[in-house]
């Protein structure tokens, strides 16, 4: 059985992120009336914003790896690697994307890019030495998923709503600090923090929205990645080995990586945050390890390392 077939195009997944945009447009759309009223200089900030998108959107790929350490490799340089992708590429009749390897002890991986054409799946050194074949196949089945599915393209352009809020507050915020003393300051400063309240509640709403969306096309990504390799088993192996291991990775060392996590397999988050978890990019451990026993249970998975 092919992707085609077995990997069809989520329908839950999509109306979420239907709807996700949606919302944020309404949000978008009341936000931008509100800034024509209270400022004369949006367009800038709009235009810098939109400047920013665009960057974001053309050049995610190169941004990634060069914030991750990484770097393109050929399969002459990781045969075992560009083996594996090869062959859940074929199986799931998609275009292949280009393959990096990051430099770093950190065990992860991602993929971005703004399309399956222009796509990279990048993997760590650290996650290469911790995992079998059989759990590096699941974890790349995730993330070719996301691939598939759009994930990066979607979020980033969800995302630019709160970067227009965030630039606007830090605008408004600035303007404030170091602009002049005259007769209108009263007025400028009660200007300046409706405008401040406004873009930061604005940033709360696409946060939790942006975050929302996240987690449940995490859980749809593991799905499609149990269903493609037929070892739910496997992936939840991965996935709690993984995670067990950044857990004890010094925080510290976690920070780079942190600004990453809504593209990342697992998210590098140090101990002691669970506290956060309706904040985060992703499902708990015990949400996804819970999703794909089911799956187990639906695809009558024995023995949790079949080889099929």
């Amino acid at each position: 059985m092919t992707m085609r077939s077995r990997f069809e195009p989520d329908r839950q997944l999509t109306a979420r992120m239907a709807v996700t945009m949606f919302l944020l447009g309404l949000v978008y759309v009341a936000f931008i009336a509100a800034l024509i009223v209270l400022l004369k200089s949006v367009v800038v900030v709009v235009v810098i914003a939109a400047g920013l998108l665009g960057a974001q959107f053309w050049f995610s790929d190169r941004i990634a790896l060069y914030a991750m350490h990484g770097h393109l490799v050929t399969a002459e340089e990781q045969p075992e690697l560009h083996g594996v992708i090869d062959r859940l590429c074929a199986t799931a009749d998609m275009p292949k994307p280009r393959v990096a390897i990051s430099e770093m002890d950190l065990p992860n991986a991602f993929a971005t890019g703004r399309n399956a054409d222009h796509a990279v799946v990048c993997v760590t050194t650290g996650l290469q030495r911790r995992l079998t074949t059989e759990e590096l196949e699941g974890v790349l089945a995730h993330e070719l998923s996301h691939v598939a599915h759009r994930d990066v393209a979607v979020i980033t352009i969800a995302s630019f709503l709160g970067v227009i809020a965030g630039l606007i507050v830090r605008f408004a915020f600035y303007s404030q600090l170091f602009g002049g003393r005259n007769d209108r300051d009263q007025n400028t400063a009660a200007l300046l923090a409706i405008v401040m309240g406004v873009s930061a509640l604005v940033y709360a709403l696409s946060f939790l929205l942006i975050r929302a969306l996240s987690r449940y096309r995490e859980l749809a990504a593991d799905r499609a990645a149990a269903m493609l390799t037929g070892k739910p088993s496997v992936l939840a192996s991965a996935l709690t080995k993984v995670s067990g291991d950044i857990a004890r990775i010094p925080t510290k060392d976690l920070r780079t990586a942190q600004a990453f996590n809504a593209f990342f397999f697992t998210p590098a988050l140090g101990p002691g945050t669970a506290v956060a978890n309706m904040f985060s990019t992703h499902p708990s451990l015990e949400r996804r390890i819970e999703a794909l026993a089911e799956i187990s249970v639906e695809l009558g998975e024995t023995g949790g390392q079949s080889s099929s």
